[in-house]
């Protein structure tokens, strides 16, 4: 697993075997087809991008064409062991009802958002007066997939203002500033929720 995106290695960690998996914007699939090969997951996922969805086909994975925002009102209580949402809830227009929508279908929520207040992108608006680009953030202003933009911090307060439980928030890159300082220095910040 040395050549995996850190989020997806992370969240593999996470996910126990022979877990249920809804993965929101799933993309391509990459995510879920690493939770069924190495987790034994049974999973599905939900996008709206067609070209990324004969992907998911292509891997054998059952993925649904569909909006996220409106799409999980017909699944039953806790039908998931996890609802993934891994750097995708930046790009929902109510980004609050699927968070909340995913609490109540998935025993537990994992989500992942780019951190869009690191100190690199921080000292780009001070010293340039401009939106930042970073590596994880890597769109100009008017190309940007981005609907939403939001700190580890902001969601932390998210969190705890309609009583959802952390469980673990891990920040990326795994480093000593990360730890200490995750609302500065972690390019992603990483959320095991449960309501």
């Amino acid at each position: 697993m040395k050549n995996l995106r850190a989020d997806h290695r992370i969240i593999v960690n996470l996910v126990k075997e022979n877990s249920k998996i809804l993965d929101l914007g799933c993309g391509d699939g990459a995510l879920l087809s690493l939770l069924k090969d190495k987790k034994k997951c049974i999973g599905s996922g939900i996008e709206i991008d067609e070209k990324a969805i004969y992907e998911c086909i292509a891997k054998d994975l059952s993925v649904s064409h569909g909006d996220i925002d409106s799409n999980l009102a017909d699944y039953s209580d806790k039908r998931f062991d996890y609802v993934i949402l891994c750097e995708s809830l930046q790009q929902v227009l109510n980004p609050k009802k699927v968070i909340l929508e995913s609490l109540r279908i998935g025993k537990k929520v994992i989500v992942g958002i780019p951190n869009f207040c690191t100190f690199p992108a921080r000292l780009q608006l001070f010293f340039r007066g401009r939106v930042p680009v970073t590596t994880e953030l890597p769109f100009e202003w008017y190309d940007t997939p981005n609907l939403r933009f939001l700190s580890l911090k902001d969601f932390r307060k998210f969190c705890q203002k309609y009583d959802i439980r952390i469980l673990k928030e891990i920040g990326i890159p795994e480093n000593l500033l990360s730890k200490i300082r995750p609302n500065l220095f972690a390019e992603i910040g990483l959320y095991l929720l449960e309501k």
